[in-house]
């Protein structure tokens, strides 16, 4: 069983939130990071401690899964040693030989490059220099450091193995539809194609091994950084309505706007998704907060779901209605995908 878990807006949907919930419920075997980098961040909470990843895959709460990253990411190494040691994975996290890294070079030319850090909006993180480079094959990969021996691994190879012999992956997406290269708000956007095959291409299995593509959408739309926002919502709105946040990894407050169906069936037509994951229903209805059972959401709620699954012809499968790993609802054996 092979689930692609991509984000349907423009990053910040809990990608991390539902990756870590599978991993879990569906006692997951491998979970591999595809998507650009260390420049998008998952926030997990579980067992009352929160863990912000920006390397590490957000299955680690699952202490059997093994913890992969493909090699088509790139790898900052003090970030990744940082997270291994404070998810405790030192024994089951690994890279692949050909994954791209991260140099001090890179984060101070993204640092200081004013095309990038003010009108674009990185992260700083380093990651479109690093790709640059890896387009112009200069890139070192994770093979050339000895400090990393010890975490390598072919990752198409273990993956594709994994599925011959029947056991269950998850493909971890990073950033957003809207921020793909190719097929976001150009050229507010991130430094590859982030979309449901590209993460597939990332860590190297071929389309037809795909079971389930989960698109995950937030109740409400948000992004960091430059670039076109529909019916962005003023600070002092965003405020009122409770939907202002505070970036994963840069700590910036994200852009906020309401839930947008335009932007919603172009990514269902980007990705392909079999089911939809839908986030922080509670923020929107607050009384929602923390419920695990469907017939137990406000009215309002399930109407607003509905016309989700009606518009986008899409059924909605997992609801979020909390940051915690189990505060989440699951409606895949009543429509039939368990």
């Amino acid at each position: 069983m092979l689930y692609v878990v991509v984000d349907g807006f423009f990053g910040d949907t809990g990608k991390g939130k539902v990756i870590s919930y599978l991993s879990l419920a569906d006692d997951i075997d491998l979970v591999v990071r595809g998507g650009v980098g260390p420049n998008a961040g998952h926030t997990v909470v579980f067992n009352g401690r929160t863990f912000k990843l920006r390397q590490v895959p957000s299955g680690f709460v699952n202490k059997r899964a093994r913890l992969l990253i493909g090699p088509g990411v790139l790898v900052n190494p003090v970030v990744f040693f940082k997270e291994v040691e404070e998810t405790g994975t030192r024994n089951r996290v690994y890279m692949d030989y050909q994954t791209g890294i991260i140099e001090k070079k890179h984060i101070e030319e993204d640092r200081k490059s004013s095309h990038l850090s003010k009108k674009i909006g990185t992260t700083g993180s380093g990651s479109g220099p690093a790709m640059r480079d890896r387009v112009m094959r200069i890139l070192k990969l994770a093979k050339d450091f000895d400090e990393l021996k010890d975490f390598l691994t072919d990752v198409p190879l273990e993956v594709n193995t994994a599925l011959d012999t029947n056991k269950k992956v998850i493909l971890e997406g990073t950033q957003g539809t809207f921020l793909s290269l190719y097929h976001g708000t150009y050229p507010y956007v991130t430094s590859k194609d982030v979309t449901a095959s590209a993460i597939c291409s990332d860590v190297g299995v071929g389309p037809k091994r795909v079971d389930e593509v989960i698109l995950v959408f937030k109740s409400y739309v948000t992004r960091v950084g430059g670039g076109p926002l529909k019916n962005e919502y003023t600070r002092e709105e965003a405020e009122k309505l409770g939907v202002l946040e505070i970036a994963t990894v840069t700590g910036r407050i994200r852009r906020a706007a309401p839930f947008n169906f335009n932007y919603a069936k172009r990514a269902v037509m980007l990705n392909s998704p079999t089911q939809i994951a839908l986030t922080k229903i509670d923020v929107l209805f607050k009384e929602d907060y923390g419920k695990t059972e469907w017939d137990k959401l406000s009215p309002e709620a399930r109407k607003f779901i509905s016309k989700i699954e009606d518009e986008l012809n899409i059924p909605v499968t997992i609801i979020s209605t909390g940051p915690d790993v189990k505060q989440t609802i699951d409606r895949r054996r009543e429509l039939g995908f368990i």
